[in-house]
């Protein structure tokens, strides 16, 4: 008697969870969305069982993303993003490249991903010819290719299929009009940490444009810093102590304006030399919060990566009919006036926690 009771119970249990996923599917298909379907199921299902309500079942595709500094901590957010998106999504990844900007690595990384049969390739362009090899024999072995984070030369033919990423031009070119702004005359730094690197070389000739363009008795001095952010400080150092009459340093990549800002509160310059630049490494952030630096700039690393997930997923999902499509992350200035947030909050999406979390908040939204 006791499991004839215990097995009709079972079946109930079992009703009601067929019951739910059967509304759960109806709302995915009738357009209530993926809250309204978890809400449905009172919470009981991970992201990953909704995504396989809501599409049918399929391998489970593996990304590999080449990457050209695998150990910067800028791309700490960026790999928690792809970690995920691969977890909603029921998909496996791979983090590879070089450690320090060797594009020879980045290539064989590449051709081992398309050796392995990988299902999706993601790379950042960082060399205006290097990739377009690797990236066609990959598109003709039936692997699409996005690129992230960095993109091949407007007007040129790379054959990657969508890039996921800021518009680097346009970022430095709007740094360039915010030096002008603080800047009257005067020697003004620019770092770079791989001068012709496609990821922040077109960061430097906007930010140029930009300062030529305005007319001011602005020198600028371009200074190549290297790929960790050991050497940027140690190469940022050694120009202050050459050059203590320079009026601005700024830099347009992540380990050179935290360098930046170092520089200018260990040799007291607040108030002398202005400075700014990129990415939200937490030191920066709280050099900005305490007055060293004028301001950074947010290119949102976390969506280069869940982003770039998504829309192979959609690709591989819909057999080629749906995915390909640049993604611009966006460009957010960060000063003292607005930093707070940056600092009041850690969590996955800036690379300040390993925890996945669902941060509140409240307010009206300014864009």
């Amino acid at each position: 008697m006791t499991s004839e009771r215990d097995e009709a119970q079972d079946q109930l249990k079992g009703d009601a969870v067929d019951g739910m996923t059967n509304r759960m599917r109806r709302g995915l298909l009738q357009g209530a969305g993926l809250g309204a379907a978890l809400a449905m199921m009172g919470g009981m299902v991970s992201p990953a069982q909704a995504a396989e309500a809501a599409f049918p079942s399929h391998k489970r595709w593996k990304i590999v993303f080449v990457n050209h500094v695998t150990t910067n901590p800028f791309f700490v957010p960026t790999q928690y993003g792809i970690q995920d998106a691969c977890s909603i999504l029921n998909m496996d990844y791979q983090w590879t490249g070089s450690a320090n900007a060797d594009v020879g690595e980045m290539v064989n990384a590449m051709n081992a991903a398309i050796a392995a049969k990988a299902d999706a390739i993601a790379v950042p362009i960082v060399d205006p010819k290097a990739f377009n090899g690797p990236i066609q024999k990959a598109l003709d072995a039936g692997i699409p290719v996005f690129s992230y984070n960095a993109d091949a030369p407007r007007g040129t033919s790379n054959p990657r299929l969508a890039y996921i990423g800021q518009d680097l031009y346009q970022s430095g070119y709007q740094m360039g009009e915010r030096i002008v702004s603080l800047v009257d005359e005067g020697l003004v730094a620019l770092f770079i940490a791989t001068p012709g690197q496609l990821n922040i070389q077109p960061r430097l000739d906007g930010a140029s444009d930009a300062i030529k363009k305005s007319g001011k008795k602005i020198e600028i001095q371009t200074i190549a810093t290297g790929a960790t952010v050991n050497e940027e400080l140690s190469k940022i150092k050694s120009f202050y102590l050459g050059h203590q009459n320079v009026k601005g340093m700024f830099a347009v990549d992540a380990g050179s304006t935290q360098g930046v800002a170092q520089v200018i509160k260990e040799s007291n310059l607040v108030g002398k030399v202005h400075g700014g630049g990129f990415d939200l490494l937490p030191t920066t952030v709280q050099l900005i919060h305490d007055g060293f630096l004028d301001f950074t700039i947010d290119q949102q690393p976390y969506v280069q990566g869940f982003y770039t997930v998504v829309e192979a997923f959609t690709y591989l999902a819909s057999g080629g009919l749906v995915g390909p499509a640049d993604v611009n992350s966006g460009l957010k200035f960060v000063t003292k006036s607005t930093v707070d947030p940056y600092l009041n909050t850690s969590t996955r999406y800036e690379g300040k926690s390993t925890k996945a979390q669902i941060v509140p908040r409240s307010g009206p939204i300014k864009s």
